[in-house]
Formats: C-alpha cells, structure tokens, sequence
C-alpha cells in the first residue's frame, strides 16, 4: 500500500519513473507548461511535460513470449527466462566455488552433499535444453535469429560440449572406477560454469542504476576471492595425496601454531583445515611471508613458485582496474556517460520505442565492438538519425508551403539535415542587406518581416507563422537578405545550412525548379518580393544551362554514376549544348557504349542532329567507334546526311578509306553523286587513288555512271593515263557486264529497273564478322540472284537470301529498291 501511494502521488506530481530490461532510466514527457508573455501580448506553450507510468515494454513481453512460445523458441527477453538466468546464476556460483573444495577436501560426496550436487546438475541440464531453443544476436548482422537450426547448430559449435561434460556425475563415476585419482581432475570441467558469472557482472556495469565503483569493487573482490579459494583448496589437495604415514612431510602436516599442532590434520575439524589453507593462500597471494606455513615439500614448493607468478598478474590487474576507477577513463565509464545523456535526448523528445530499442541496440554494439568516440548522436547511424528527424520534424517541414509537390526523398533528404534552435522575443535573425548562409523553418512561435527604409523607419511586410519559411529568396538567388526577420514570440526553428541545401538541390533538380516556382507563386501579393521575380525567373534559366552542361559533360567523361543521377533528379538528356551536340552525341563521339545505351534505354532521339548536320550514328563512325556505331544501327539509328553524294566524295578525296568503309557499310550508296554528278569513283579515278578505287568497285561502284559534263569513271581514267587503274576499271567493266541480266546493247540502251545490295554475312552477326558486299542488278528469279551473289562472294554451299530484319526472300518481287540483303548458309 505504501508503495503504491508513493507511485501515486509521485504521478501526480509528474515525477514517476521506471527501469526498462537494459536498466536504463526512462522518463515519459507530457503536461508542465511554461507560459512565456510575448512582445505582442500573446502565449507560447514551449514545453508540455508529464511523467508516466508506460506499459507497453510488459505488454511487449508479454506478446514476445507467447509467439516464441507458439514457435517454440525462446526469447532472451521474455520475463521468465531472465528469471531463470537469475536462477541457474546462483547455482553457477555455487558449483564455481564448491568444485575446488570437493576436489580437495572430499574423496566420495557425504550423501547430504551428494543430492544437493545431483539436483545442481538436473538444473544444468535443464539450461542446455534450453540454450537448443533460446534465440540469439548475430555477431555479424546483429540481427536476431529465431529459427530453430541455426539456434541449435550454433551451440553445438560452442559451448555444449564443456557444458554436457560439466553436468555428468563424477562422484558416481569416481566411484564406479575405482576410485581412480585420474578421474577426479575431471571436476575441473565445471569451472566452465563461471562465465555465467562473469556474464552477470558484465550486466551490471552496465546497468546505469547501479553505482559504477561499487560493482567493480565488488568484481575486484570476487575475483581475488575466488583465485585465492582455489588455491586453498589446492595447496589442501598436494598434502593428501601422500601417504598417512609421510604426512609430516607436508606443511600442514608438519605446522605447528603455538602449542596446537596439525599432526593427523585428516581428523581436524574441516572448516579448521579450510580456513587454515586460505590463510596460506592469502598472505602467500600478498607476499607477505609471515614464515609461520611453508612449502616443505618439492612438489609443494614447485606450485607456489607458480601461483607468485600468477599472484603478481593478478596483482598488476588488480591495481591497473583500481586506477582505471579513479580516473574514469575505462570504456565501461564512458558507454555509460553516454548512454545516460542519450536517454535525456529520447526522453525530452518523447522518442518511439522503436527508435529508443534502436539506438540502444547500436551503442551496445558500439559498446561491444569498440567503435571510435564521437558526440551522442553522431555516433547514431544516418538511418536511425533520419528516422529521430522524421518523427520530429517532419511533420513541419511537409507543410512548409515552399516545398509544396516536391518528392518525399528529397524532403526527406532535407529533414536529416536539420538542427534545432530556440529564440526568445525581440531576437533579430536576418538583417536587411546581410548575407545569409541560413535556411529557417518555423515549428511553434511567431516572427515578423520587417522593411527598414532609409531613414530607419520600420514597415510589417509579413507575419511568419508556424510552416513557414525565411532565407529562402537570398539563398536560391545569391542575392542580399531583402528585410530583416525578428522574434514576436518565443520561437522554435529548424535551421539548414546554405552548403547543404544547395547540395541537395544539385542532386534532385525538378525539386529545385519546383521550389522556384512555389516562390514565385506564394510571394505574388508581396509588392517588394515581386520585384525580385525577375532574378528568380534568371536563376532558373541558369540552373537549366548549369544542368545541361553538367549532363553533357558526365558523357563526355564517361561518368554513368552522374548521368543517371542527374537523369534521374529531372535533367533533359535531349537538352542540347550551343553546338547542337546533345549527350549522345558526345557519348557516340568518345566510345562510351554504357553512356549510349542508358541514353537510348531513356528514350533519347537518336536521329538527332547537331549544328554541323551529324547525327550521333554519324559521330561514331568518324571516330571509329564501330560497337556503338553498331549499337546506334541496331536499335535504327540512320546517318541521315543531307548530301551523301558529296559527303562521300570528300571522304574518298581525303583518301580516308576506313571512314569510307564504314559509310559503305551503313547504308551510303556508293554510287550516290554530288552536286556535279560525280559520283565518289568518279574522284578516286581522277585522283589517282587505286585502292579506294578498288574498295568502291568492290562495294558494287557502277564505272558507267555519268557526271553532268557525260563522263564515266572509265572516261575519267582515259584522260588520266593511269595504266594500273585503267586495267582495273577495264575489268570491273567487263565483270558488271557479265553480271547483268541485260545485254550490253540493253544495257547502253535501258537502264535496268532494280538493283540490290548482298552481303556475305547474317544481318545479326557482331561487327568483326562484317565484310563488304557487292551491288547487283536484280535477276528475273530468286535462284538466279543467289547464284550471282554466290559466285562474286565466293560463299560455297547450300544458301539463301535474307531481309534486314532476317526473314527469309522467296520471290525477287518481293524486294524494293536498293534493298540490303544478306547471303548465309542454309545451315547458319
């Protein structure tokens, strides 16, 4: 009844309390009320506290225990497992102290010991069925696992083993073998037990309701207590393992205090004989060295050289821990400061269990992990750190009439960023005519825009009220503060810094734009504001060419990360530079075949042309990039020159043969002509150039082809006197004649009414297996056509004729003008 008025009355004060599972101390804020009396005679309610009695962590456990119970699996957490833990605790330090003490003194547990040591194992056992479903933390993931073979797979690997050996009967065992003094060493596998112990320290240094120092002297002792106990019972164990008849040989035997003597030491009281060994074991761990109890014997004299030995470890741990409390300077002191100020941060700010369990699971693994120092919240990850904004802060932020239709990431992106501050009335933020490096977002209060005129005099422009905004206009338009913001009431604000807001807007553009356009709409009836519309209408112009240029570059660069990036925050990837040129281009230029095919993925016109009339098809062949060229053809890209005829001839002029190879392969006819008529053989004849002469004959160049003036490649060679490419154009004359479905005189006569291109490879082979085709005029039939084709490609076998597209040509009707067909194997 006591407590229960306590709690009461200290509810109603606002004032309760409770402990969570961690031991950490949470307070639930809710109803105190601070009035502050503004400039303008109005109230501000800042703070509303309360302190609560919050149920939720029971109900919690609760539900947690019965779905682990329905999947058989338990949860560390749940109420009755930590009460077992308290439970097997006791039992724990009950084996760690009392396994020493039966291997020394005992030889055959007395039968009252016996049952108590029989139902200490039950209990053990029990613990072991219960680590088989008992879920844990990953190391790795530090996620929890409740699946029930990994469970039982992972304390398998462990600690099973020791603990089922730990568990077995070896006063029955010893017995049974005879009592054989080998089997006895056994016991010692139940010193296992103490890192159950060592567990619950561990707990408790971390339990912020218990005094730091207190449990940590108590550790110290324990520990000194528990090494010296051992030590006892077995400086006792090294004088009963020789005979009755050389007891005197050993130094309990042969000690003498005053007139008692311990001769026949086995007939002393046991108690006696116990206290008697830890005096030994205790000034012998001190070095004090009274002299009255030596080592008599060698083996007695070997084991206290080695427990010195150990003593001055101890000791040197001892004294290190003891220091380390004076100082506070262990890793323990400091994961418990800082946990105390978090739960201050959560509490004043009313955080979600969620996101309390949250962080207190990242500094326990901070803890666990040694992570380097840093503040409170920074050591949060961004995630948590987003969610503590989001639950804070966003709700203002969303609402803020500047950021009206901008996308969630990107508000998102801003609320992470925010830092709180408060301002008491009559404060000035901003002044008229400063530079503001600060973006402000009002949550409770209200601030006024002033005007000062010349003479000084002050004009009310606007009254800022909670979900507005101020900072903004100088901040996006690199301009001056227009007019100066004060405090009219006790004021909470969200400040972002102009290095982080602009950052975020580099990122997401069309959030940008739309935050301009949300300016330039709610600042309409503001006279001097409206002034200012034509610097934001300039600013965003400028941001659109800054964008523009960015994208371009990421292309040229070959920066895919950025261009989708950018892509992605609302540039143009069709918005072209003051060449025409737009990413495509540059990408096609430089090579970059990821770049092209994001671009064409984001449905960019590929047939696009710049300033100079080139498409980027025609860019990648001047550059000699043949898989993007081939890329660009795939997906239909065209050359679409303005003037091929010329185009060509000026190629072939310039004797530049692998640009006029792959202008042939892409679909420029090579007896396209120019503005004269001329057709590209016409200039290579009259150049001199044989080998590019032999390419366009190659590529079905027709030595008939008339320019304006009536001369023919044939005529042109004649006039130049080159014997090699007169004899070249002499055959190729003869050769297209043979080829021809018409005779000679039909041919001089009549121009035939179809011709074709064929080429020696399937329409889907990759660009190495390529080569040139040649032009021929259509035949009266399809077997015909394959024959000639067959003959002048030098393609063997069994072989048909495919479309583009790779369909398959029965009947020569069926193919138009300048068609481009392909010759394979009926096999291929």
């Amino acid at each position: 009844m006591a407590v229960s008025g306590g709690r009461e009355k200290e509810e109603e004060a606002g004032n309760y309390r409770r402990p969570d599972s961690d031991g950490e101390v949470e307070y639930t804020v809710e109803s105190v009320r601070e009035r502050i009396t503004s400039s303008r005679g109005s109230r501000f309610n800042l703070i509303q506290t309360q302190l609560r009695i919050d149920q939720n962590r029971r109900r919690f456990s609760r539900e947690n225990l019965i779905n682990g119970i329905k999947c058989l699996v338990i949860l560390p957490d749940s109420r009755w497992y930590r009460a077992w833990t308290k439970f097997i605790l006791i039992w724990a330090v009950y084996s760690s102290f009392f396994t020493p003490m039966e291997f020394g003194f005992f030889r055959g547990l007395p039968e009252n010991l016996f049952i108590l040591d029989i139902v200490g194992q039950i209990a053990f056992l029990l613990d072991i069925v219960f680590q088989f479903f008992l879920a844990y933390r990953d190391k790795q993931t530090y996620r929890m696992v409740y699946k029930r073979s990994p469970i039982a797979l992972k304390y398998l690997k462990s600690t099973f083993v020791t603990d089922l050996l730990s568990c077995m009967p070896w006063d029955i065992i010893y017995k049974a073998c005879g009592r054989r003094e080998e089997v006895r060493y056994l016991l010692w596998i139940r010193l296992f037990r103490v890192r159950k112990v060592d567990a619950f320290f561990k707990t408790m240094e971390k339990d912020i309701r218990i005094n730091y120092m207190f449990t940590r002297i108590v550790k110290l002792l324990v520990v000194e207590l528990y090494c010296t106990h051992t030590a006892a019972c077995i400086f006792y164990y090294l004088a009963t393992t020789l005979p009755a008849s050389e007891e005197g040989y050993t130094w309990i035997g042969s000690l003498k205090l005053g007139d008692y003597s311990y001769s026949h030491f086995r007939e002393i009281d046991l108690w006696k004989r116990y206290t008697t060994s830890l005096y030994f074991a205790i000034v012998t761990m001190a070095t004090v060295g009274y002299g009255d109890i030596h080592a008599v014997n060698l083996r007695e004299m070997i084991f206290i050289m080695i427990y010195v030995s150990f003593d001055m470890v101890l000791g040197a741990y001892l004294i290190g821990n003891m220091t380390a409390l004076i100082v506070k300077g262990s890793k323990t002191v400091k994961f418990r400061d800082k946990m105390a100020d978090v739960m201050k941060y959560m509490n004043r700010n009313r955080l979600s269990r969620e996101i309390r369990d949250q962080i207190k699971g990242h500094l326990r693994l901070q803890y666990e992990s040694s992570y380097t120092e840093a503040t409170v919240l920074q050591d949060i990850p961004i995630s948590i750190r987003a969610k503590i904004s989001q639950t804070l802060y966003l709700p203002y932020v969303q609402n803020v009439s500047l950021f009206r239709g901008c996308s969630p990431e990107f508000i998102n992106q801003i609320v992470i960023r925010l830092h709180e501050e408060f301002f008491l009335p009559g404060e000035v933020i901003m002044e008229q005519g400063n530079v503001v490096d600060q973006l402000y977002f009002v949550c409770h209060g209200v601030l006024e825009e002033l005007g000062i005129g010349q003479d000084g005099s002050e004009e009310t422009i606007d009254l800022l009220q909670p979900n507005s905004s101020f900072g903004e206009i100088s901040i996006l338009c690199n301009i001056p503060q227009p007019y100066t913001v004060r405090v009219c009431e006790l004021c909470r604000l969200l400040r972002i810094d102009k290095q982080s807001f602009t950052n975020i807007l580099d990122i997401y553009f069309y959030d940008g734009r739309k935050i301009l356009n949300n300016l330039l709409e709610g600042k309409e009836t503001n006279l001097r504001v409206k002034q200012l519309e034509s610097d934001i209408t300039f600013h965003i112009g400028k941001q659109e060419a800054e964008l523009a240029l960015k994208v371009n570059s990421a292309a040229y660069n070959g920066d895919l990360y950025q261009l989708k990036g950018l892509v992605r925050a609302g540039a143009d990837p069709n918005k072209t530079d003051y060449d025409g040129r737009s990413p495509l281009h540059l990408a096609a230029s430089r090579g970059f075949e990821d770049i092209v095919a994001f671009l064409i993925q984001e449905g960019v016109n590929i047939d696009l042309k710049d300033n100079f009339g080139n498409t980027p098809l025609m860019e990648a062949i001047k550059n000699g990039n043949d898989q993007v060229a081939a890329l660009l053809s795939k997906e239909g890209a065209s050359l679409k020159v303005d003037s091929p005829g010329s185009f060509l001839c000026t190629a072939v002029s310039r004797g530049d043969s692998d640009l006029v190879k792959r202008l042939l392969c892409y679909g420029i006819d090579p007896n396209s002509k120019d503005y004269d008529s001329r057709t590209p053989l016409h200039i290579a004849v009259s150049e001199g150039l044989t080998l590019m002469a032999k390419l366009l004959l190659e590529s079905g160049a027709s030595v008939f082809s008339k320019d304006r003036w009536g001369n023919t490649p044939l005529d042109e060679g004649r006039i130049c006197g080159n014997k090699s490419m007169l004899k070249l154009l002499e055959e190729a004359k003869a050769s297209q004649l043979s080829e021809s479905p018409y005779s000679s005189r039909e041919f001089t006569d009549k121009k035939p009414t179809k011709k074709c291109t064929v080429f020696p490879f399937h329409p889907w082979d990759p660009e190495e297996n390529k080569r040139p085709g040649i032009v021929l005029w259509v035949p009266l039939t399809i077997e015909e056509l394959i024959k000639e084709s067959s003959e002048q490609l030098q393609v063997s076998g069994e072989c048909c004729i495919l479309s583009e597209d790779g369909g398959k040509i029965l009947d020569v009707h069926m193919l138009d003008e300048s068609q481009k067909l392909y010759l394979v194997p009926e096999t291929h």
